[in-house]
């Protein structure tokens, strides 16, 4: 009995050892774009970087988009050097799961402003940073330091313009570019569940 509390306890400590912390520096991860290019974290060095974990299927990540609200986002900080990565770690057994030919249609048809959509569809990425639903959001500073992690914004619900809402994504990044430090670091991400594979 002990032998096996110790065996949990230890891979307990190794699985928080594995877990993103704000404050500590993001982990480097390399990624397929939908157009086969590959994508590495490191590669934007000195630049901020905001990711979200991605499936439209998903009602609440999908309100973001049909309604624009996303895209502007996207397309303002965009506009101020920031680099916004989408993550979708849908597996490939999921019906929500795009193939690159349906990311690119997808990509073209919401007129998103993103830097690049990653196919993560290994989970890879996802498990590294410990997405949890659709949308989680990361903001990681130009030095490399994960300063945001969480909800989008205030307004968890699928329904209603998200623009009304306080946006935790945009004041993390408009802290950043005024030199100060992100007020919230951390919220509780909201949507669906992740569609990893079992």
């Amino acid at each position: 009995m002990k032998k096996t509390i110790a065996i949990l306890a230890a891979a307990i400590m190794a699985t928080a050892a594995l877990a993103v912390e704000v404050g500590q520096p993001a982990p480097n991860f390399t990624g397929t774009d939908i157009y086969g290019k590959t994508v590495k974290l490191s590669d934007y060095k000195g630049k901020i970087v905001v990711l979200e974990s991605y499936n439209s299927d998903c009602p609440f990540c999908h309100n973001h988009y049909k309604t624009g609200a996303a895209q502007e986002l996207q397309k303002d900080l965009t506009a101020k050097g920031v680099v916004w990565l989408l993550v979708n770690s849908v597996n490939p057994k999921n019906p929500s799961h795009r193939t690159p030919e349906q990311a690119r249609k997808e990509w073209t048809d919401l007129k998103m402003h993103a830097t690049d959509w990653i196919d993560d569809s290994s989970g890879t990425i996802g498990h590294l940073y410990d997405m949890k639903t659709t949308p989680h959001m990361f903001v990681i500073d130009k030095k490399g330091t994960l300063v945001y992690d969480g909800a989008m914004d205030d307004a968890p619900r699928p329904f209603g313009d998200p623009r009304k809402a306080n946006n935790y994504v945009r004041d993390a990044v408009d802290e950043l570019l005024a030199g100060q430090p992100v007020a919230i670091p951390q919220t509780k991400p909201y949507g669906c569940s992740v569609k990893y594979a079992d």
